[in-house]
């Protein structure tokens, strides 16, 4: 699956997962042009920020419209990298900022969902409000996001690599965020995220401590 194109031989090889392939078409036009990776990032930033204040309004419509949003930010999210793949126009700072826009959005994402429920739910004498609980698992991802990147400065981006299947890789759930909102089940599913989140950031703790007590060899550059 990850073979050069016959049409493209130049390029490095086609990514596996179907979103990334479809990005990786359609920011080739933009290859020997003034577009950076940075811009393509900054795009997807404002579209993302946009999604969760939509979100955080509560209600059907507002609701459904941040999914949307989300979903289109999820995707362009992949078009920077494609484009700093095939362009030669990646750096340490761009990765950066590519990542801090990634836990950024994601973050908010789980905040924006509380604030919903909290803005159409009658008021509760619960522990952890539907905002808690959004904050709870915003914070795991963050903390996921963290300890990724301190891997990733450790071993490469082998050592991050998500779990992928038939095309599809971990974070294309983000896909689904819609069917959620259709069907008014911001509730269970920020209850399942509350649980989930801080369970997977326990994972990700754990391999960060076996990770970091691997020796490191002396003169092997770091990847990014």
């Amino acid at each position: 699956m990850n073979q050069k194109s016959p049409n493209f031989p130049d390029e490095p090889p086609m990514p596996p997962t179907w979103d990334a392939r479809l990005a990786r078409r359609l920011v080739r036009p933009l290859r020997n042009t003034r577009v950076t990776p940075n811009h393509l990032t900054t795009l997807r930033l404002l579209i993302g920020l946009a999604g969760v204040a939509c979100l955080a309004q509560g209600g059907y419509a507002w609701t459904n419209y941040g999914a949307l949003l989300v979903v289109i930010s999820n995707f362009i999210d992949h078009t920077d990298g494609e484009l700093a793949r095939i362009s030669g126009k990646g750096s340490k700072i761009g990765h950066f900022y590519d990542l801090a826009s990634d836990a950024l959005i994601t973050v908010l994402l789980f905040v924006s969902m509380g604030m919903a429920i909290g803005a159409t739910a009658p008021a509760t004498t619960e522990a952890i409000g539907p905002v808690g609980r959004g904050t709870v698992a915003g914070l795991a991802v963050a903390l996921i996001f963290f300890l990724r990147m301190r891997i990733e400065s450790r071993v490469g981006k082998s050592g991050t690599k998500q779990a992928s299947a038939a095309g599809f890789e971990t974070e294309d759930v983000l896909y689904l965020l819609p069917l959620v909102t259709l069907t008014s089940s911001i509730g269970p599913f920020l209850a399942l995220a509350s649980v989930g989140a801080p369970l997977f950031a326990l994972l990700v703790i754990i391999d960060y401590w076996r990770v970091m007590r691997r020796p490191q060899t002396v003169g092997t550059p770091t990847k990014h």
